[in-house]
């Protein structure tokens, strides 16, 4: 199958524009580039606030006055090293409105400058004193899911294995679950457009501390047992054509099955890795946050 002539269009203006791949940047550089490429959008929401999470720093989206809303916990995409509140704000906002749950942003610290495990901790962190302050936020602590993209999916994988809360159901989009790089998606979609696996692997160093991280099951999820597997929360797995991490969600959500857990996996054709950020251009990014807000509503 082609590229979806909406999500080809953002291939052709990369390559138009001649951007310089994220891996041949320093980590401070791709952050500027990875942050000039979002394009804001005016979503008005209910309430929108920065919140002190424990210490990790979050924004919280309340779609209505409601006190006992739902929450989703989401962890925001870039490879561990890019990416933070402000490139994700759009997609937060679109979530909540859609959904009608509150969602609460976690800033995870970035790497290099803080390697595995700071993020997940940050998002455990920021998760257990979701769960203990819901009050506060205006939440019920018995509905929360957690949810993210690409890296913010690896965070939200390990979250839900370590069922540190109670977690009622979880969202993996295009989720990063093996740094080995040994799935065949990722010789098969190397030259990205979006994300390469030249690119996939500069995360990845930047990441971990060392080879050893790499069978970690808090940096490579796929690899927890099926015992701790059969206990996570039902999930709802979208992937991407024309990515690398294609077979990473596709691979994990049979697994997540053959475990006995309600896990539906959902692969958009025609796109690329990223398109779930794309909401200005790309309908199926639209098709993906209204697919991802009516299984959060069922669930939740």
């Amino acid at each position: 199958m082609l590229l979806h002539p909406q999500s080809q269009a953002v291939a052709d203006f990369m390559e138009a524009m001649r951007v310089t791949p994220l891996n041949e940047l320093s980590p401070n550089d791709a952050r500027e580039v990875f942050k000039a490429a979002r394009v804001p959008l005016d979503i008005p929401v209910h309430e929108v606030r920065d919140v002190d999470a424990g210490g990790v720093p979050c924004r919280l989206y309340r779609p209505s006055a409601d006190q006992h809303l739902p929450l989703v916990i989401y962890l925001h995409g870039g490879g561990w090293v890019v990416g933070d509140l402000d490139t994700h704000d759009h997609v937060c906002r679109t979530l909540a409105i859609k959904s009608g749950m509150a969602v609460l942003a976690v800033d995870y610290r970035l790497a290099p400058e803080h390697k595995f495990p700071a993020a997940i901790d940050d998002a455990q962190n920021a998760t257990v004193w979701a769960f203990e302050n819901a009050a506060s936020l205006g939440v019920d602590a018995t509905r929360i899911a957690v949810a993210g993209d690409s890296a913010g999916g690896n965070l939200a994988a390990v979250l839900a294995q370590r069922g540190v809360v109670p977690i009622k159901y979880q969202v993996l989009i295009y989720p990063a679950v093996d740094m080995s790089m040994a799935l065949p998606s990722i010789e098969s979609n190397a030259v990205g457009p979006t994300l390469t696996k030249k690119m996939m692997g500069w995360f990845i160093d930047h990441y971990l501390r060392d080879e050893m991280d790499k069978s970690d099951v808090s940096a490579s999820p796929i690899l927890a047992s099926d015992e701790v597997l059969a206990k996570v929360a039902p999930a709802l797995i979208i992937t991407s054509e024309f990515d690398p991490l294609c077979d990473d969600g596709e691979h994990y959500g049979k697994r997540l099955a053959q475990n006995g857990v309600n896990a539906s996996v959902v692969r958009f054709n025609g796109t690329l890795h990223g398109f779930f950020s794309m909401l200005a251009g790309v309908d199926d990014a639209l098709g993906a946050h209204d697919l991802v807000a009516s299984y959060l509503r069922r669930y939740v």
